[in-house]
Protein backbone atom coordinates (compact mmCIF):
# COMPACT_ATOMS: atom_id res chain seq x y z
CA UNK A 1 0.00 0.00 0.00
CA UNK A 2 2.91 2.60 0.59
CA UNK A 3 3.61 2.36 -3.18
CA UNK A 4 0.45 3.21 -4.11
CA UNK A 5 0.44 6.49 -1.91
CA UNK A 6 3.95 6.96 -3.05
CA UNK A 7 2.87 7.13 -6.74
CA UNK A 8 0.00 9.37 -5.62
CA UNK A 9 1.94 11.90 -4.04
CA UNK A 10 4.57 12.19 -7.08
CA UNK A 11 1.98 12.48 -9.62
CA UNK A 12 -0.45 14.38 -7.89
CA UNK A 13 2.30 16.67 -6.73
CA UNK A 14 3.55 16.75 -10.23
CA UNK A 15 0.52 17.79 -12.01
CA UNK A 16 -0.36 20.06 -9.52
CA UNK A 17 2.81 21.82 -9.91
CA UNK A 18 2.37 22.42 -13.44
CA UNK A 19 -0.97 24.05 -13.12
CA UNK A 20 -0.25 25.55 -9.70
CA UNK A 21 2.69 27.20 -11.71
CA UNK A 22 0.59 27.86 -14.82
CA UNK A 23 -1.22 29.77 -12.20
CA UNK A 24 1.03 32.08 -10.50
CA UNK A 25 3.00 32.94 -13.74
CA UNK A 26 -0.63 33.97 -14.65
CA UNK A 27 -0.97 35.84 -11.50
CA UNK A 28 2.46 37.40 -12.13
CA UNK A 29 1.29 39.01 -15.52
CA UNK A 30 -1.73 40.25 -13.90
CA UNK A 31 -0.32 42.02 -11.40
CA UNK A 32 2.22 43.47 -13.88
CA UNK A 33 -0.24 44.70 -15.76
CA UNK A 34 -1.88 46.12 -13.11
CA UNK A 35 0.62 48.05 -11.51
CA UNK A 36 1.76 49.45 -15.11
CA UNK A 37 -1.49 50.60 -16.64
CA UNK A 38 -2.77 48.02 -18.45
CA UNK A 39 -6.43 46.44 -18.20
CA UNK A 40 -6.58 42.63 -18.52
CA UNK A 41 -9.01 41.26 -20.65
CA UNK A 42 -8.70 37.50 -20.12
CA UNK A 43 -6.85 34.70 -18.24
CA UNK A 44 -6.69 31.91 -19.33
CA UNK A 45 -6.25 28.94 -16.63
CA UNK A 46 -7.82 25.83 -18.43
CA UNK A 47 -5.85 22.01 -17.35
CA UNK A 48 -6.06 21.15 -20.98
CA UNK A 49 -4.28 24.25 -22.92
CA UNK A 50 -1.37 26.62 -22.25
CA UNK A 51 -2.47 29.29 -19.71
CA UNK A 52 -2.24 32.86 -21.08
CA UNK A 53 -3.24 36.49 -20.15
CA UNK A 54 -4.62 38.79 -22.47
CA UNK A 55 -3.79 42.49 -21.79
CA UNK A 56 -5.23 45.69 -23.62
CA UNK A 57 -4.30 48.27 -22.91
CA UNK A 58 -1.01 47.39 -22.24
CA UNK A 59 1.21 50.70 -22.16
CA UNK A 60 4.18 48.54 -21.05
CA UNK A 61 4.66 45.22 -22.52
CA UNK A 62 8.55 44.46 -21.52
CA UNK A 63 7.34 44.82 -17.62
CA UNK A 64 4.25 42.56 -18.19
CA UNK A 65 5.46 39.71 -20.27
CA UNK A 66 8.68 39.76 -17.57
CA UNK A 67 6.12 39.80 -14.89
CA UNK A 68 4.90 35.99 -15.66
CA UNK A 69 8.20 34.54 -15.17
CA UNK A 70 9.54 36.66 -12.21
CA UNK A 71 6.34 36.47 -10.49
CA UNK A 72 6.32 32.85 -11.53
CA UNK A 73 9.35 32.53 -9.20
CA UNK A 74 8.76 35.38 -6.65
CA UNK A 75 5.56 34.13 -5.47
CA UNK A 76 6.46 30.09 -5.28
CA UNK A 77 9.67 31.76 -2.97
CA UNK A 78 7.24 33.70 -0.93
CA UNK A 79 4.82 30.50 -0.28
CA UNK A 80 7.70 28.15 0.50
CA UNK A 81 9.14 30.63 2.97
CA UNK A 82 5.96 30.80 4.95
CA UNK A 83 5.48 27.61 4.65
CA UNK A 84 8.69 26.73 6.11
CA UNK A 85 7.90 29.02 9.12
CA UNK A 86 4.19 27.99 9.28
CA UNK A 87 4.05 24.29 8.52
CA UNK A 88 8.15 23.00 8.03
CA UNK A 89 6.88 19.34 8.23
CA UNK A 90 5.41 19.63 4.59
CA UNK A 91 7.79 22.59 3.42
CA UNK A 92 8.79 19.82 1.10
CA UNK A 93 6.15 20.33 -0.87
CA UNK A 94 6.42 24.12 -1.11
CA UNK A 95 10.37 23.83 -1.96
CA UNK A 96 8.95 20.96 -4.64
CA UNK A 97 6.74 23.94 -6.21
CA UNK A 98 9.13 26.78 -5.88
CA UNK A 99 11.53 24.24 -7.49
CA UNK A 100 9.07 23.36 -9.99
CA UNK A 101 8.45 27.17 -10.99
CA UNK A 102 12.29 28.23 -11.06
CA UNK A 103 12.90 25.43 -13.72
CA UNK A 104 10.01 26.00 -15.71
CA UNK A 105 9.96 29.52 -15.65
CA UNK A 106 13.69 29.24 -16.28
CA UNK A 107 13.84 26.87 -19.66
CA UNK A 108 10.61 29.11 -20.92
CA UNK A 109 12.38 31.82 -21.25
CA UNK A 110 16.19 30.95 -22.00
CA UNK A 111 14.92 28.48 -24.68
CA UNK A 112 12.31 30.33 -25.69
CA UNK A 113 14.76 32.98 -26.54
CA UNK A 114 16.37 30.95 -29.57
CA UNK A 115 12.52 30.83 -30.69
CA UNK A 116 10.85 34.29 -29.92
CA UNK A 117 7.71 33.55 -31.05
CA UNK A 118 4.41 35.31 -29.66
CA UNK A 119 5.31 33.85 -26.06
CA UNK A 120 6.77 36.15 -23.57
CA UNK A 121 10.64 35.35 -24.96
CA UNK A 122 9.15 36.64 -28.25
CA UNK A 123 7.14 40.07 -26.39
CA UNK A 124 9.98 40.79 -25.00
CA UNK A 125 12.73 40.68 -27.58
CA UNK A 126 9.54 42.68 -29.64
CA UNK A 127 9.79 45.15 -27.38
CA UNK A 128 13.57 45.79 -26.72
CA UNK A 129 14.77 42.77 -24.45
CA UNK A 130 17.94 41.34 -25.46
CA UNK A 131 18.09 37.39 -25.23
CA UNK A 132 21.16 37.49 -23.11
CA UNK A 133 18.48 38.61 -20.73
CA UNK A 134 16.97 35.54 -20.99
CA UNK A 135 19.25 33.25 -21.07
CA UNK A 136 21.03 34.81 -17.84
CA UNK A 137 17.17 34.63 -16.28
CA UNK A 138 17.31 30.62 -16.99
CA UNK A 139 20.87 30.58 -15.58
CA UNK A 140 20.30 31.89 -12.32
CA UNK A 141 16.50 29.85 -12.00
CA UNK A 142 17.53 26.64 -13.28
CA UNK A 143 20.38 26.06 -11.25
CA UNK A 144 18.63 27.53 -8.20
CA UNK A 145 15.51 25.22 -8.58
CA UNK A 146 17.86 22.67 -8.95
CA UNK A 147 19.33 23.59 -5.61
CA UNK A 148 15.58 23.48 -4.02
CA UNK A 149 15.03 19.68 -5.50
CA UNK A 150 18.07 18.72 -3.62
CA UNK A 151 17.54 16.44 -0.51
CA UNK A 152 13.48 16.02 -1.26
CA UNK A 153 13.67 12.34 -2.43
CA UNK A 154 12.78 10.81 0.68
CA UNK A 155 9.49 12.79 1.66
CA UNK A 156 8.52 11.16 -2.27
CA UNK A 157 9.56 7.67 -0.78
CA UNK A 158 12.55 7.76 -3.10
CA UNK A 159 16.16 6.07 -1.75
CA UNK A 160 15.88 5.06 1.70
CA UNK A 161 12.51 6.24 2.07
CA UNK A 162 11.56 2.82 0.08
CA UNK A 163 8.43 3.83 -1.00
CA UNK A 164 7.12 5.24 2.42
CA UNK A 165 5.41 9.05 2.49
CA UNK A 166 2.81 10.54 4.32
CA UNK A 167 -0.40 9.30 3.47
CA UNK A 168 -2.27 12.24 4.58
CA UNK A 169 -0.11 14.38 2.55
CA UNK A 170 -0.53 12.02 -0.71
CA UNK A 171 -4.07 12.15 -0.14
CA UNK A 172 -4.27 15.97 0.40
CA UNK A 173 -2.22 16.48 -2.89
CA UNK A 174 -4.30 14.12 -4.64
CA UNK A 175 -7.69 16.20 -3.61
CA UNK A 176 -5.82 19.73 -4.40
CA UNK A 177 -5.27 18.60 -7.84
CA UNK A 178 -8.91 17.45 -8.51
CA UNK A 179 -10.41 20.90 -6.68
CA UNK A 180 -7.76 22.92 -8.93
CA UNK A 181 -8.91 20.60 -11.95
CA UNK A 182 -12.44 21.21 -11.33
CA UNK A 183 -12.27 25.09 -10.25
CA UNK A 184 -10.20 25.78 -13.24
CA UNK A 185 -12.44 24.12 -15.76
CA UNK A 186 -15.44 25.38 -14.59
CA UNK A 187 -14.31 29.26 -14.57
CA UNK A 188 -12.70 28.92 -17.86
CA UNK A 189 -15.79 28.00 -19.44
Amino acid sequence: MSRFHQLLLILSTIALGWLAMMGVHELGHVLSAAASGGTVTRVVLHPLSFSRTDVTPNPHPLFVAWGGAVGGCLIPLALLAVVRAAARSHAYLAAFFAAFCLIANGVYLAVGSFFPAGDDAGVIMAAGGSQWTLILFGLITVPAGLYLLNGLGPHFGLGPAAGNVDRRAAIAMAVALVVWVVAASLLSG
